[in-house]
């Protein structure tokens, strides 16, 4: 049995591509942590006294962040939304019972939310609405729309310093290819973490998972036994996205030369920090539906034209902006 590449005494039980490392259980699980506490240091995502919302999904890479943040930083500042999307056998009932139990365990509060209960429509009911329509918007341009807001709203709400998501390397490397082929330099740009929200009213959003791999946090959930969600989300296979065409590629590109992820975006925060501290928030428009931020030449959202093409014309949100005028 080969031995840990790290303390030499246990076997080891996970090899790491990227490193060539063997590594014990007890070695791997600190390699995770470490890794993401010296990404939290050297971007300075947030501090002792910062007020965390982490967004929960019941997840791999969740129940991963959970565990890290309830070890480094106080759980008295930490407070979870869970968000239901409304996709038929995905969001189980039992699956959301299990995450508040864990969480409770750690002393994490979780609020559970639904895209119904902002919008007034699952996104099921949403991306059906759409298609009867001729549009065929991808269903993960409404969940990810959706999602970013929801979180938002509640980190305002509830006065959070910073939303802390559990996106993973493999998700940002993807988003920073996708913005590439798109030529959307602001986007690649937001995307780096030394950047400030595009307006005052958007939470500034930390993401300590980034240089950890989709399969390291997947063995670490597994190692943990975390209760995770077994179902897959239906519209990976009606619906395959350019996202989903790079993350194929990329994952080919990785299997032949392990850590061209890592590498891809350490050069990405090398080349383009600069210009991302730089880079100030704009004078944002105000959508005249529901007071949100949008662009200067925009008068709805980004959220509120998607549902407008799906048919909604009055979604739950712009009612309760009309009730108390402003959403800050």
């Amino acid at each position: 049995m080969v031995k840990c590449s790290v303390c030499g005494i246990r076997d080891a039980v996970v090899f790491q591509q990227h490193s060539g490392k063997a590594l014990c259980r007890q070695c791997f699980i600190e390699d995770v942590t470490a890794r993401t506490i010296a990404e939290i240091k050297r971007w300075k995502m947030f501090g002792p006294k910062n007020r965390l919302l982490l967004g929960l999904s019941g997840g791999k890479d969740s129940y991963v962040l959970l565990d890290i943040l309830a070890r480094i930083h106080p759980v008295s500042r930490i407070l979870a939304v869970s968000i239901i999307e409304g996709i038929p056998r995905y969001n189980r009932e039992e699956d959301i019972r299990r995450l508040k139990v864990v969480a409770r365990e750690y002393g994490v509060d979780v609020i559970v939310t639904s895209i119904r209960e902002y919008t007034g429509h699952s996104l099921a009911e949403l991306v059906m609405r759409a298609w009867r329509k001729g549009k065929r918007i991808s269903p993960c341009t409404y969940c990810g729309i959706s999602r970013r807001r929801i979180l938002n709203f509640y980190a305002r709400m509830y006065g959070a310093d910073k939303t802390v998501t559990a996106h993973n390397l493999d998700d940002e490397v993807q988003t920073a290819v996708v913005n590439l082929l798109r030529g959307d330099r602001i986007g690649l740009l937001r995307l780096h973490p030394a950047a400030s929200p595009a307006s005052k009213l958007i939470v500034p959003r930390v993401k300590p998972l980034r240089k950890i791999y989709e399969w390291e946090s997947a063995t670490y959930a597994y190692m943990k036994k975390f209760p995770l969600q077994e179902t897959e989300c239906m519209f990976i296979r009606y619906a395959p996205t350019l996202r989903a065409r790079v993350r194929d590629m990329l994952y080919v590109i990785e299997s032949r030369r392990p850590g061209t992820l890592l590498r891809i975006l350490e050069l990405l925060d090398e080349v383009l920090e600069e210009e991302a501290r730089n880079l100030s928030p704009e004078a944002l428009s105000r959508c005249k539906k529901c007071g949100e931020p949008t662009s200067p030449s925009r008068h709805l959202c980004k959220l509120c034209e998607i549902l407008e093409l799906a048919d909604v014309q009055r979604p739950v949100y712009s009612v309760y902006y009309s009730e108390n005028s402003d959403p800050a």
